[in-house]
């Protein structure tokens, strides 16, 4: 699920390709870590977006091009130092809220953000000049499109798989927890201290 979410959005809708600057948010998830993925496989700058630099070195290790702390850092001016004048082409986002303003501004012209999810309990704003100024696309996505297409779910199939195959995409498993230790694993997703998956055996 997490490569099909990721692929959905970055190839099948973005159309993705090489030398596209692409920011992740959330991006120790498993959705983040595989858009990583999908990212480098497509030849593209993967810059991975996470709240703090304490999984910087995990992120650079997993294939991120660039990390940006947002909360330590100006998100906006920091994607515009790392992309440089033309800007960010796409940004994949499951948050939402404050940050949404500062990913539009980095964004080049004709650029597209996909927003996934609204993990953010604040409200979001709209960018309006930025969107106005760029030609921005701002669109909702869910994995559901891809799933209920059966032609966009075959050549997703075949993209991932042949991935999985030749080793470019690598599931990254955070912990594993025995169905009985159902209650731990998910104090643990609470946390936030994950790095991928949770896997619950049965």
């Amino acid at each position: 699920m997490p490569y099909l979410t990721a692929y959905g959005a970055l190839i099948d809708i973005a159309r993705l390709g090489k030398g596209d600057y692409v920011v992740v948010t959330a991006a120790s998830s498993s959705v983040g870590l595989a858009a990583i993925q999908i990212a480098n496989l497509a030849g593209a700058i993967p810059v991975a977006v996470t709240r703090s630099s304490a999984k910087r070195q995990a992120l650079l290790a997993h294939g991120a091009a660039h990390v940006v702390a947002a909360g330590e850092e100006d998100l906006a001016a920091r994607l515009r130092e790392i992309a440089g004048p033309q800007g960010v082409r796409v940004v994949l986002d499951p948050i939402g809220g404050p940050i949404f303003e500062a990913l539009a501004a980095a964004m080049s012209r004709g650029g597209i953000l996909l927003e996934y999810g609204g993990l953010s309990p604040e409200p979001t704003p709209f960018p309006l000049f930025a969107a106005l100024s760029k030609s921005l696309t701002l669109r909702g996505y869910l994995v559901h499109e891809i799933l209920g297409d059966p032609g966009r779910l075959a050549a997703a199939k075949a993209f991932i798989l042949d991935g999985l195959a030749r080793g470019a995409l690598r599931p990254v498993i955070a912990r594993t927890f025995p169905f009985d230790q159902i209650v731990e694993a998910h104090r643990y997703l609470e946390s936030n201290q994950q790095f991928g998956k949770i896997v619950v055996t049965v």
